[in-house]
């Protein structure tokens, strides 16, 4: 059985995971009392867990260090690269969307808005699928506060149940799209490692399905 390698996003994702491997047969007791520990392995299954931030989960998936990947879409609609995308975990379930003070008429006017996030790409190309000129500015920390100090007219940020917008006096103008965790694949391996994968991604993809393992 060849070793397959599992990069983790660190923190929601990862207890998120740790749950479906463990519903599909994988004892990952090793992920759970784990201290500082990054990487983990897997005697049964011949499986070698690490974790990592999101983005670089990617990086580790695109350059084969890792063979699989537990990563958030918002992150992949971000960064782009080049990986399989196999299966919609279903999990870390939320969405993106346009938000500013309840009094902004964002979609307006001919004046270019300013729009803060953390994910400039996105928001880069949702608006300009709309036709419209904005100033992208990014923001590392807390976006809400651009549009509540005067920064930005509006903020693009993911959004899971808007307790925090409407704590900020903040309104939803636009849902962009709905997002969740997904399992990434690195290309090379998918033809190197063919029955490994197969076998864990059927796996995975059967338990998200519902189907009964037969």
């Amino acid at each position: 059985m060849k070793n397959l390698k599992i990069a983790l996003t660190k923190g929601r994702l990862e207890k998120g995971a740790v749950e479906i491997f463990e519903k599909v047969g994988i004892d990952c007791s090793i992920l759970k009392d784990k201290g500082r520990k990054l990487i983990f392995h897997q005697e049964e299954y011949n499986l070698d867990f690490f974790l990592a931030k999101a983005n670089d989960v990617v990086t580790y998936v695109e350059h084969g260090v890792a063979d699989l990947g537990i990563v958030g879409k918002d992150t992949l609609m971000e960064v782009g690269g080049s990986y399989y995308e196999v299966v919609d975990l279903k999990i870390g379930k939320c969405k993106f969307i346009v938000a500013s003070k309840g009094d902004t008429n964002l979609y307006s006017g001919y004046n270019q808005k300013k729009i803060a996030t953390k994910y400039p790409e996105v928001a880069r190309r949702h608006f300009a699928s709309k036709g419209m000129d904005v100033e992208i500015i990014k923001i590392e920390g807390s976006v809400e506060l651009a549009p509540i100090l005067g920064l930005a007219d509006a903020i693009v940020d993911i959004m899971e149940t808007g307790t925090t917008l409407r704590e900020n006096g903040l309104v939803v103008l636009e849902e962009v799209c709905p997002i969740s965790a997904r399992m990434i694949a690195n290309v090379a391996s998918l033809k190197m490692k063919k029955t490994e994968m197969e076998d864990l991604i059927k796996k995975v993809q059967n338990y998200v399905d519902g189907v009964k393992e037969e």
